[in-house]
C-alpha cells in the first residue's frame, strides 16, 4: 500500500468509487465510526488506481465493479488522531453488476477490510448504506467537498485541493 509516515504526518494514495443510482450514493463506514466515506482503498505499488479500486471492492464486498471514468483528482489535507494527513485521491464513477445484492437501496450491506494490509486475520467490519443525494448536506461525509460535489458530478476530470477542518 502506498502509505507512509514521516515526521509525525501520514501520506496515502487512495482510490474511491462513486456508485450513484436512483438518486442515491453508496457510502461506507467502519463499524463504530461516526462518519461516512466513499468506498475504496489504498493503491499498492505498481498498481493502477482503477485496478486498485476493483481489487479493493472484490476484497471488501466480494463484488466485481467497473470503474467508468475519473471524476476527481483530490489533494486532501486533514487531521486524524491529532496527526496531519495528506491524501492523494482518485475518485471514479463506477458501477456494480446488475445482479449485485449491493444495489438494494433498502438495507445496509456489510463488508470486511484487511486492516493489516497483508491478508492476515486483522479485519475491520464495514457498513455500506445508500444515502439519498438530497440528504448529503447533513450527512457526516468526508471529505466534505463530496456533500456538494456528489449533487452534480463533473462532466470532465476535475482537480481539487481540499482541506477539512
Amino acid at each position: 500500500m502506498i502509505t507512509f509516515d514521516r515526521e509525525g504526518a501520514r501520506f496515502t494514495f487512495r482510490t474511491a468509487a462513486v456508485f450513484a443510482d436512483r438518486g442515491h450514493v453508496l457510502l461506507h463506514q467502519a463499524a463504530g465510526e461516526d462518519f461516512w466515506a466513499l468506498p475504496g482503498g489504498r493503491v499498492e505499488f505498481g498498481e493502477a488506481a482503477g485496478a486498485a479500486l476493483q481489487r479493493e471492492m472484490l476484497e471488501e464486498i466480494g463484488q466485481r465493479v467497473r470503474p467508468m471514468r475519473l471524476l476527481w483528482v483530490v489533494e486532501n489535507f486533514f487531521e486524524d488522531d491529532s496527526r496531519p494527513h495528506q491524501e492523494l485521491g482518485l475518485y471514479f464513477l463506477a458501477t456494480l453488476s446488475n445482479d449485485s445484492p449491493y444495489r438494494d437501496l433498502t438495507c445496509d450491506h456489510s463488508g470486511l477490510e484487511d486492516t493489516a494490509g497483508d491478508g492476515s486475520v486483522a479485519t475491520l467490519e464495514l457498513i455500506y448504506r445508500w444515502f439519498p443525494l438530497a440528504d448529503l448536506a447533513t450527512t457526516p461525509l468526508y471529505p466534505t467537498f463530496l456533500r456538494q460535489g456528489l449533487q452534480a458530478l463533473p462532466i470532465q476530470t476535475t482537480h481539487l485541493v481540499h482541506q477539512d477542518p
